[in-house]
């Protein structure tokens, strides 16, 4: 249980996947010459496309997809953990999973998760989003361990079901990933807020790396990578600008914010009534 560096990669997609397959990766490199053991890049690390549509001309199977053996040769050649937030993975010719990848210092998959909860929304400022008609949501929670205890992964509008942020610390995990590509007008509302009661009411760190700005595709993200610790103290928070983010990780913070509110022992069945 000992102390280590974690980074968010904070990026600005747009729809050029080599393009952002490179800034993706030297932000990584810059992240590893600040020390850090582990980095985390956002939703959507190699593709923000115009509609969906376009982005499923322009994903690809796991097997083919031509990301995944950039980073997972980049992780091995840093010797870190690296968690890339999510890439398009093409599962039909209609839908792909909008899916995380947590490759280890070896370049090995340690474990994949595909975004549970989609984002069929209108969060106002004539904004409307409807996932699920490109996106294949996913079924299971997932936690990895890592030399420093147990992660769970999640992506973006999964931020707003605790449920499943309960199952995770519940199932052992220190430290929870949001990479995210939040939109401004619910970043601006709600981003800070929902992370610091993530990290709370389970004692547990939340690592989330953002997209942030206008992207090409006209899109804005709201940025703001944040780095949260278990008793819900912002301990490291990006603008909107591509860049690095750090902070030093250490367990026994959980360990310890979970010893001082149980909260996690103390959930309780009950019933739901009806007046009197």
């Amino acid at each position: 249980m000992t102390v280590f560096r974690a980074a968010c990669v904070q990026l600005r997609s747009s729809d050029d996947v080599a393009e952002n397959i490179r800034a993706a990766s030297a932000l990584i490199r810059e992240a590893k010459g600040q020390g850090a053991q582990f980095v985390a890049t956002p939703e959507n690390t190699t593709l923000m496309a115009a509609d969906g549509g376009a982005k499923i001309e322009r994903s690809y199977p796991e097997d083919a997809d031509p990301a995944l053996p950039a980073f997972r040769q980049l992780a091995e050649e840093l010797g870190i953990w690296l968690l890339i937030g999510s890439l398009a993975i093409k599962v039909s010719e209609a839908k792909t999973a909008n899916r995380s990848f947590l490759i280890d210092p070896k370049g090995r998959i340690a474990a994949r998760y595909d975004k549970i909860h989609l984002f069929d929304t209108d969060p106002g400022a004539g904004e409307s989003y409807r996932e699920s008609n490109t996106v294949a949501g996913g079924a299971r929670a997932v936690t990895a361990d890592l030399p420093w205890g147990r992660v769970g992964l999640t992506i973006c509008y999964d931020l707003r079901f605790p449920q499943l942020y309960r199952r995770l610390a519940k199932a052992g995990a220190f430290l929870l990933t949001v990479p995210s590509a939040f939109t401004e007008t619910t970043g601006k509302a709600h981003w800070h807020v929902l992370l610091r009661a993530r990290a709370i009411e389970n004692g547990s760190f939340v690592l989330a790396p953002a997209q942030g700005g206008t992207h090409a595709n006209g899109r804005s993200t709201y940025g703001h990578s944040l780095i949260v610790a278990p008793w819900g103290e912002v301990l490291a928070e990006a603008g909107t600008e591509p860049g690095v983010i750090v902070a030093d990780i250490d367990p026994q913070a959980s360990a310890a914010a979970r010893s001082r509110v149980p909260s996690l022992a103390h959930d309780r069945d009950f019933d739901l009534g009806g007046g009197e």
